[in-house]
């Protein structure tokens, strides 16, 4: 759980003063001054940086060049610092005058470890440009995969693999990300679905007469008339035509993810969580792995414990035949982990591997991206989990008792807010067994919610501010929610999994929320909610049960105080806090 600071209360970035390894100086005042590095490498077992570095690699950077250092299996790639971040703001979103043959060299090295080249006709190398601030703040910044991908990349990709389908899914999912973060082409005031995904279902009710065809399905010649679709939209929307050059587009998706340190999401999430302006975000450039090459390759999220209960399990999700987004997005639901171990046998046992030497090396409840492709593991990103109050008593409690960390380290990974998740209202039984159930889904954050269903968030927030309680309700959430996320009492999503951005954000804020209600029909132009022979219209009273996964047409159910877990939680935490009185 994510700890209020105090904040430096400006709006701008001041530059970060780190210590530096180059050699090379200039003479300031009669004393010769260092030169920042701007740039560290990571791969092939070898790393500029080091995990203690996260407040100049930040903290994806810093874990990645960590992974490398321990012998995981990390794709190379390399970390722009957050002193560039602190420049780009004082000088008028511009870079330092090194930067560019800086990041030339440590691109050269990413191309020949990867034996590939960013452009090549003949070995192209395709990155991703993704953000990482010191602090955790997921899904508040943006990514783009795939980058280098253009009209004659795509079709040596399509002949160097023989998979036509992977290599225009592959440019299309490129378009999709670079038109939105780039070229900003974005759902405009009034505009319910974002503008990409509206093209998609448009396609979808052409060929195969629903919009919820799914996209494994579509064929090359479909993926293929989406990226002229795509680059047709972005040229209406931009007023520019998509770059063909990757140099271009690197430096395009560099400047995005520097700029999106300063966009609305991203400072709302920083003042909720006291995480201060001037902190910066850095930027990591990475050699692609790709869980879309049909069924031997995967992508998923896992987390070493239960984020929710704090149970000992492995727990997570993944795609076949997908990408990172897909997950997180809620796009798609994706599979129990467990189920891994009889699709990819050998994937699944290494990644087993790689869960202890995590919680070993960091010891913490790690939340890790990877990939498999074509059945090999690669791991994309570690960081320490997101977890209810419930999962932040029980983790540290049992970590105690497993000798991972001593019984004041534990007191101090306790934020009070916690404590506090720990007596959040569950619903009654009797009443519960009373109302009617109109669907269940997977239960993302703990407790119990009732309030008016809305489906924007902007409708939560207005009414939340006239003192209604609410309930969010969306097909799915995206990081853009997250005005209306705070505002909620619960938040209830027909798509989505466990490690979907909502589930992800709610367990964070300890909110109630049950994600991947399949059975749920959400309409957002008659602005409507259905299921089991019930509709209900914005405004109408409804209850979640983010424990159980239920949702119930209740107006005011009976509420207890707090569940047996919590109880039995509070008397496990009961000797450690007795410790430090």
């Amino acid at each position: 759980m994510a700890t209020k600071r105090k904040t430096t209360g400006r709006k701008g970035i001041r530059r970060i003063r780190t210590r530096s390894t180059s050699k090379k100086g200039a003479r300031v005042s009669g004393r010769k001054t260092k030169i920042p590095r701007y740039v560290y490498y990571f791969g092939d077992g070898h790393a500029d940086g080091s995990g203690s570095m996260k407040p100049l690699l930040g903290g994806k950077g810093a874990n990645l060049h960590e992974m490398t250092r321990i012998g995981l299996p990390v794709p190379p790639g390399f970390t722009i610092t957050t002193e560039v971040c602190s420049y780009f703001y004082d000088h008028k979103r511009t870079y330092p005058p090194q930067l560019e043959a800086r990041v030339a060299a440590a691109l050269a090295r990413v191309e020949k470890s990867a034996g590939k080249k960013l452009g090549d006709r003949d070995r192209p190398l395709l990155v991703s440009v993704r953000s990482g601030a010191r602090d955790s703040m997921p899904g508040m910044m943006d990514t783009i995969l795939n980058l280098g991908m253009n009209d004659e990349v795509v079709e040596t990709v399509a002949k160097k693999t023989n998979n036509a389908r992977f290599a225009w899914d592959s440019y299309r999912r490129f378009l999709q990300m670079y038109g939105d973060v780039v070229m900003g082409v974005q759902k405009r005031p009034g505009e319910d679905h974002e503008p990409f995904e509206s093209v998609i279902e448009h396609l979808k009710d052409e060929r195969y007469g629903k919009h919820d065809f799914p996209d494994v399905r579509l064929t090359a010649a479909d993926l293929n008339e989406l990226v002229q679709r795509f680059k047709a939209l972005i040229k209406e929307r931009a007023g520019k035509s998509f770059p063909q050059d990757p140099r271009a587009q690197l430096w395009g998706a560099i400047s995005a993810v520097f700029g999106s340190w300063m966009n609305d999401r991203a400072i709302v999430y920083r003042r909720k969580y006291g995480i201060p302006h001037d902190w910066g975000t850095a930027v990591n450039v990475q050699t692609m792995v790709f869980g879309n090459m049909g069924k031997t390759s995967a992508t998923g999220v896992a987390f070493t414990r239960d984020p929710a209960t704090g149970e000992k399990v492995f727990y997570g999700e993944y795609l076949i035949n997908a990408q990172g987004e897909d997950v997180v997005a809620g796009v798609r639901t994706p599979h129990p982990i467990a189920d891994l171990a009889k699709e990819m046998p050998a994937a699944h046992k290494d990644l087993m591997k790689v869960r202890a030497i995590l919680e070993r090396h960091f010891k913490d409840m790690q939340d890790l991206e990877f990939t498999v492709e074509e059945n090999h593991l690669y791991i994309l990103q570690t960081r320490n989990g997101k977890r209810t109050g419930h999962a932040a008593v029980r983790i540290a409690v049992d970590m105690v008792d497993e000798k991972l960390i001593t019984k004041k380290e534990a007191v101090r990974r306790i934020p009070a807010d916690s404590l506090a998740h720990l007596l959040a209202p569950i619903f009654d039984r009797q009443s519960a067994r009373e109302a009617k159930k109109i669907g269940s889904g997977l239960a993302a954050g703990p407790g119990a919610a009732s309030g008016h269903v809305v489906f924007s968030a902007e409708e939560a927030v207005a009414r939340s501010e006239k003192g209604d309680k609410v309930v969010l309700a969306r097909i799915e959430t995206s990081p853009e929610d997250l005005r209306g996320m705070i505002a909620a009492e619960g938040i209830l999503t027909s798509r989505g999994g466990v490690s979907s951005h909502a589930a992800l954000v709610a367990r964070q804020m300890g909110k109630v929320c049950v994600c991947g209600a399949t059975a749920i029909q959400i309409d957002y132009q008659k602005r409507t909610l259905s299921a089991n022979g019930t509709t209900l219209k914005q405004g109408d009273y409804i209850s979640v049960d983010g424990t159980a996964g239920e949702v119930f047409q209740l107006h005011r159910p009976r509420l207890c105080k707090c569940s047996s877990l919590a109880l039995s939680i509070q008397k496990r935490a009961s000797p450690i806090r007795s410790t430090q009185n």
